[in-house]
């Protein structure tokens, strides 16, 4: 049943993540309210390269030095993922953000959708945070009505928690009774902590790897607890719900750096874990379960720290949902409601006033 008369397109959703791996790329036919089917996906890896050049771009705002040289990399990357593609109606791209200071300077996504849609002679709906950083919203996260539209999709009856492990950890509480995701009572939703991205700055600070691959390091090291405790003492987790990080906002690499390797990255995960359970205390309701999607999934450190503070904690793929290809997926929903003219945030995800559209739709 489609919603509200709706036409369902299949739209090509993009991202490309703060831990640098590389851009994901995933097919779904949406009409912005309901997930109807899921299509292609397809993987990029970036290049050293590549990722080196946009690593020192990070912290950058436009005009700003290496700003224009990451750009570049980023549109050309996503330009060779998209051409993988046919019958593609709409494209979601997210670009990669470079600096998020939402209350401060803004948010900043760098790559341009006007010159992918003149690119692919398709329409581009892009630049999907400003809009809600604009009207007070804190801009991320942006995915927890995907993940309303999932646990629908799934049948699900019963407040649940989707954790997407990226480089930062986003958390959202779902009650999937309320069909509206903007409904006060349907969502809420927040970035947890670092998740990612400092284990994968260590490793390749310390080893010149990319990261350790399924937690395998990390699992024979020991957790410092002394990090843990001051880590959970940081400032951010006084803060009032909804809030989001940029991946930088905590030193943990200088707290962990009198430790070896194994014992850091143990320290590291438990950290990431601890950070989950300490933002579940903020849930409106218990939930039945706690499914996890993006890169952090697949480390089994990771996972078993936090089996340590929740019952029931599973990949989401268990669903039959694609947890590499969530975020992707996620932007292509999202580029569905802003061409519906359909909010993509509110109160109870950004913080922002009301419901917000974000996202600019660029013609060909």
């Amino acid at each position: 049943m489609k919603g509200k008369g709706l036409t369902p397109l299949w739209v090509l959703g993009l991202m490309s993540g703060t831990s640098l791996d590389g851009v994901d790329a995933a097919m779904v036919l949406t009409d912005g309210i309901e997930v109807f089917d899921f299509g292609a996906h397809a993987y990029r890896a970036y290049t050293e390269f590549e990722r080196a050049t946009i690593r020192l771009a990070f912290g950058q705002w436009p005009g700003q030095a290496g700003v224009a040289a990451a750009a570049a990399v980023v549109e050309a990357a996503h330009l060779a993922i998209c051409r993988q593609f046919a019958k593609v109606d709409l494209v979601g791209f997210h670009g990669q953000t470079l600096a998020h200071d939402p209350g401060g300077r803004g948010t900043h996504q760098a790559g341009d959708g006007a010159h992918l849609a003149r690119s692919l002679g398709l329409p581009v709906v892009w630049d999907f945070r400003t809009a809600d950083v604009a009207a007070g919203g804190q801009g991320a996260p942006l995915v927890p009505f995907f993940h309303h539209a999932l646990a629908r999709r799934m049948g699900a009856d019963q407040p649940l928690a989707i954790l997407n492990l990226g480089g930062v950890g986003n958390l959202t509480w779902i009650d999937p009774r309320h069909p509206d995701p903007a409904h006060p009572a349907a969502l809420l939703a927040f970035d947890t902590g670092p998740a990612n991205a400092p284990m994968n700055d260590l490793m390749l600070a310390r080893q010149g790897r990319a990261q350790d691959e399924g937690g395998a390091l990390a699992l024979t090291g020991l957790p410092d607890p002394a990090v843990i405790a001051a880590f959970l003492r940081h400032p951010y987790f006084q803060r009032p719900l909804p809030k989001s990080l940029d991946r930088n906002a905590f030193d943990l690499l200088t707290a962990v750096q009198h430790l070896k390797d194994a014992d850091a990255l143990a320290t590291l995960t438990h950290c990431a874990a601890a950070a989950v359970a300490q933002g579940a205390a903020h849930f409106p309701a218990p939930i039945t379960q706690l499914l996890v999607a993006g890169g952090g999934r697949h480390n089994k450190a990771l996972m078993q720290a936090l089996s340590q503070h929740f019952a029931q904690v599973a990949a989401i793929d268990t669903h039959g949902l694609n947890g590499d290809m969530l975020e992707a997926q996620a932007f292509a929903y999202l580029a569905a409601r802003v061409k519906a003219g359909l909010p993509t945030s509110s109160p109870q995800t950004t913080g922002v006033p009301k419901g917000t559209i974000g996202g600019q739709l660029a013609l060909p």
